[in-house]
């Protein structure tokens, strides 16, 4: 803080900046995770603990420092170990600080055993680099056998795995000949034996299928079927090679290669050899179904030589004789009904043709040509009559017609038409002199006029 003095003195030592604890934490620990913001960590486990919460608190350290650690739930559920002290881990952490107390601490968001890690990794690299080549190529892999003779199985002689699988073979199919290949399945002298086995057994031609397989067990247990010479030595086996290593949810590079890959190896026995039950089963609907047709067959062969014997009875004379008789009969019945048949189409034919002669006949024709000559007469008569009727009519309506507009209708009325000497009609008093003689036609007759006095109208 600054004093009273310190707010007056403008030229004295620049002012202090005083922190609280609480914000220097919060300083450097902004500082820690803006520089650091995440970041893998190896090393050694310990002072692990686990309260209720679900959170994991412990130390990591290596033979020179330490650093404590915190892994907050749910992140802590989703580990698939239980970490323990002594452990050696792979931690992904964030670098921070804990503020009520400052002290410096990794924030964990994953963890993972640090071996399981490098073999993990090394695991996805040899798997992309032999699928590039074509090993686990779906097209090259090869049918099982169905019914093998001989099985070689590559696997530890005192495994778990043996016992599973010859237990399950002599229960479904004591006939194959089941030979044990024994040969390390864990350790560095696992691979190269495993890979001599395989070209021995592929080379001898003894074998219709091998089978490689063990129990299960971490990645580090397992880590001989992800050598590159055994996925190699699978991808030429001049035999088909099916894999079950470890349990249905472990896979190996052996199980892309092979030719089929079996979840366990109880179930890899399985799949190499039929069930001998189901076979019997099988088996007993064939032969009853060979039985039947064989019956069927019988049967149907019985028939024919009942209709052979049948045919050779009917070809004797006699039977023959009697059977041409009867066929004769009736033939005759049937040539007698076609006579009468076609004696009364031809009758009724001719009725039909005198029928349409005496329709014709000159008598019957002149009766029926008179009788349409006389409807056509009187036809010819009412419409004549309808025809005059129609021109009266119309005389009439016309005469009065004319009547209406005729000039000698008008002189009916009282008027009258004017005549000059030269028979022209005087359609107005201009130009007309005194003595002009004119003419006058009335209704009855005509007046002869003398012009005394032309007076001109007068204007309106």
């Amino acid at each position: 803080m600054r004093s009273p003095d310190d707010t007056h003195d403008q030229a004295g030592p620049p002012p202090r900046q005083i922190l609280t604890p609480s914000s220097l934490n919060r300083l450097v620990r902004d500082l820690l995770e803006d520089a650091l913001p995440l970041i893998w960590i190896e090393g050694e486990l310990s002072n692990v603990a686990r309260p209720a919460s679900g959170h994991i608190y412990f130390t990591l350290k290596d033979t020179n420092a330490q650093v404590r650690c915190a892994m907050f739930r749910p992140k802590s559920t989703w580990l698939k170990f239980r970490p323990a002290d002594g452990m050696h881990v792979l931690v992904r952490a964030r670098v921070g600080l804990y503020e009520p107390r400052g002290e410096f601490q990794l924030v964990a968001e994953h963890m993972e055993p640090a071996g399981e890690g490098a073999l993990q990794r090394e695991f996805e690299q040899l798997k992309a680099r032999l699928d590039a080549e074509g090993l686990f190529d779906p097209a090259r892999k090869r049918a099982l056998p169905r019914y093998a003779r001989r099985i070689g199985v590559i696997t530890s002689a005192t495994g778990a795995a043996i016992r599973d699988v010859l237990s399950v073979m002599s229960r479904r199919w004591p006939l194959a000949e089941v030979d044990v290949l024994p040969v390390p399945v864990q350790g560095r002298e696992a691979p190269p034996a495993i890979v001599q086995m395989l070209r021995k057994a592929s080379a001898s031609g003894r074998y219709d299928v091998l089978l490689l397989t063990r129990g299960g067990g971490s990645l580090e247990d397992l880590w001989a079927f992800n050598d590159e010479q055994v996925a190699r030595a699978i991808h030429a086996s001049a035999v088909p090679v099916v894999s079950a290593v470890g349990h249905e949810i472990d896979f190996s590079i052996a199980d892309f290669v092979a030719d089929l890959r079996a979840p366990t190896p109880s179930a890899a026995a399985e799949l190499l050899v039929p069930d001998a039950l189901a076979l019997r089963r099988h088996l007993h609907q064939l032969q009853q179904r060979l039985a039947t047709l064989e019956q069927r067959k019988l049967q149907a062969r019985i028939q024919r030589v009942d209709h052979l014997l049948a045919r050779l009875q009917a070809q004797r004379p006699q039977a023959r004789l009697a059977r041409d008789r009867e066929r004769l009969t009736h033939l005759q019945r049937r040539l007698l009904g076609v006579q009468r048949e076609q004696s009364q189409r031809r009758l009724n034919a001719l009725e039909r043709v005198h029928a349409r002669l005496l329709a014709q006949h000159p008598r019957l024709r002149l009766m029926l040509l008179q009788r349409q000559l006389g409807e056509l007469r009187q036809r010819l008569l009412s419409s004549i009559e309808r025809k005059l009727e129609r021109d009266r009519a119309t005389l009439r309506h016309s005469g009065r017609a004319l009547h209406a507009i005729s000039p000698l209708a008008t002189l009916e009325r009282g008027y009258s038409i004017i005549f000059d000497a030269n028979g022209k009609v005087v359609r107005s008093s201009k130009g007309i002199d005194e003595g002009t003689p004119l003419r006058a036609r009335l209704a009855d007759g005509e007046l002869p006029l003398i012009v005394r006095k032309n007076e001109p109208p007068s204007e309106q």
